[in-house]
């Protein structure tokens, strides 16, 4: 009987334990241990991308309903930003790809997945785009969540928050129609890639993960199907698998609408 006692006891114990941290490793946010390099510090480059078949549905948090927007075209807002790190960092985002706290993303409670946005401190007049790739945050008063280096750019990290406005970005390198396709049928979206800019190198990010061997594997079937080269750099604790470079901006384009058909939906253009 007394065996039995202690067996419930660790039990409730290691439920209590799983219901305190949840999915994260940290109950709360931390900042972390390095200040973000130069290169880690340019803008995202915004091109026109269909939306993610992950996290454009509207949903609820917290017994509170959110609407996804249809499109981005004319959005502008104003209010208080956030920003969040360590805690997060290496965990899936809304649209199921790989937070990177030294990435230069957002996240926004209404906006479609994804959404290139430029972002003003207006206490300082810095700005910097970024591409929102995840929902939140779901704090009272609060309009979006930056990347660690988005927030240190904007000078915002010693005040935590900075009153900003946003506007989003619906013009694209060598084009200038904005993505519109419905939310609700983005699975059925079309693709529609901006092209590269010259001379850049061009990869197609195929997939994050923070595991070495699950890299290895996805990268080696990716080089036997599609005969381009790939690698898997390893940044922050993440893996990205990515493919190239292509410079041919055709080849490219039809690589990455091949590769969203497919297993990698979420796959995106990436200049490095």
């Amino acid at each position: 009987m007394s065996s039995i006692k202690a067996l419930l006891v660790i039990i409730s114990m290691t439920l209590l334990f799983a219901c305190s941290t949840g999915r994260y490793q940290q109950a709360h946010d931390s900042i972390p241990t390095r200040l973000p390099n130069q290169s880690e510090l340019k803008d995202a480059i915004p091109r026109a991308e269909p939306y993610s078949r992950g996290g454009n549905k509207d949903y609820r948090v917290r017994g509170i309903d959110y609407k996804v927007l249809n499109n981005a075209l004319g959005f502008e807002q104003t209010g208080i930003a956030s920003w969040y790190g360590n805690k997060f960092h290496g965990h899936l985002t809304s649209n199921g790809e790989i937070y990177d706290m030294y990435a230069m993303s957002a996240a926004h409670k209404n906006l479609p997945l994804p959404t290139y946005v430029k972002v003003t401190n207006l206490s300082n007049n810095k700005s910097v785009i970024v591409r929102v790739n995840d929902r939140g945050p779901f704090h009272q008063g609060r309009v979006i969540d930056l990347s660690y280096s988005a927030a240190y750019k904007l000078n915002m990290l010693q005040t935590g928050t900075a009153e900003v406005k946003i506007s989003a970005i619906n013009t694209f390198a060598n084009k200038t129609t904005p993505n519109t396709a419905a939310i609700n049928n983005s699975t059925n979206a079309t693709s529609v890639t901006a092209n590269p800019h010259a001379g850049d190198k061009n990869y197609i990010q195929v997939f994050a993960t923070s595991k070495l061997e699950l890299a290895k594997k996805k990268a080696k079937l990716l080089t036997q199907r599609y005969k381009h080269a790939v690698n898997y750099p390893k940044e922050n604790g993440i893996y990205r698998i990515q493919i190239g470079p292509i410079l041919n901006t055709e080849t490219l384009n039809q690589l990455l609408e091949t590769l969203k058909q497919s297993d990698y939906p979420n796959a995106y253009l990436r200049s490095l």
